[in-house]
């Protein structure tokens, strides 16, 4: 046959087969060594079928095609994406006093409830938004809700059209999860810099956190106000009371309670992004290239 009369056969294949790159080449050499034939079958009910089972597969490679081009998105920008649903998870606090300020009292509800199984929400040691203040001490909200040292009575607490609306998870808890967003993207702009932490430093980190928490709840045990850590005369004596009655009285918004809670909680956040990210990144490029490799593995074995 010419080589005219190849390329016609040629042609009509590509038209009538609506194949992978393998099938092409198989009829490639079909066209080369038996024309005729080949032209016969494309005029079959063979072909009709071959071609109906390559249409087939070519409906079913897209949604391959999505959920790995999803795959290699989340792994190429796996930061970004955990800031957005991490993001989400300490935003959602913020949004439930918003939700009551605007009237939306069952679905702040909802994060409310969702946040007290992580935190105890006590009203004194939590930020309250669109009130007279950010923070109230505990004999203020006795004296316009409930005057009772019961936690669990007191975190029940919400707040009013005049306090405001309390943010659904306390000030360290702000602190600690806060800071591990910020810090994942220090880290991310000095990861080329920055060795892992060894689990000794993620120790010394989370030290200060573990002794401000255990003297809090030990001190809360003889009654809410009424413990060493709401007074603070340890620190009065060790201070020689440089300081104003505020600063060591209660844990209002400026205290030395509210310091040390902020401070232990982004030592926290240091810790926690320090050591366990630069693993997560290693895991993560580890597995680009393997899928790279497995990618040019059967693109080179296509080709043979």
């Amino acid at each position: 046959m010419r080589l005219n009369d190849r390329e016609v056969v040629q042609e009509a294949v590509l038209k009538r087969l609506h194949s992978s790159e393998g099938h092409l080449r198989a009829i490639n050499r079909m066209v080369e060594t038996e024309p005729e034939i080949t032209l016969k079958l494309i005029l079959s009910e063979d072909v009709k079928y071959m071609s109906s089972i390559t249409t087939h597969k070519s409906k079913l490679q897209p949604s391959t095609s999505v959920s790995n081009r999803l795959f290699f998105f989340i792994i190429r920008n796996w930061l970004l994406v955990f800031s957005l649903l991490y993001g989400l998870f300490v935003g959602l606090p913020f949004l439930a006093p918003m939700l009551m300020q605007i009237g939306w009292i069952g679905p702040a509800k909802i994060i409310y409830t969702f946040y007290s199984l992580l935190c105890h929400q006590l009203p004194q040691r939590s930020f309250f938004l669109f009130g007279s203040q950010s923070m109230y001490p505990l004999s203020e909200i006795q004296a316009n809700w409930q005057n009772s040292t019961n936690p669990l009575i007191l975190r029940q607490f919400i707040g009013n059209p005049e306090f405001g609306w309390k943010v659904a998870w306390s000030d360290r808890m702000v602190s600690m999860f806060t800071s591990v967003l910020i810090f994942a993207w220090f880290w991310w702009l000095l990861r080329k810099k920055l060795n892992p932490l060894p689990i000794w430093g993620l120790v010394l980190l989370l030290l200060p956190m573990v002794v401000d928490g255990t003297t809090h709840f030990i001190s809360d045990l003889t009654g809410l106000g009424q413990g060493f850590r709401d007074n603070n005369i340890w620190l009065v004596s060790l201070t020689n009371n440089a300081f104003s009655p505020s600063f060591y009285i209660g844990d209002a918004l400026g205290s030395f309670n509210s310091w040390l809670r902020f401070v232990t909680g982004v030592l926290f956040g240091v810790g926690i992004v320090w050591l366990s990210f630069p693993h997560i990144d290693a895991a993560i490029q580890d597995m680009r290239i393997g899928q790279t490799n497995t990618k040019t593995s059967r693109i080179s074995g296509t080709n043979n």
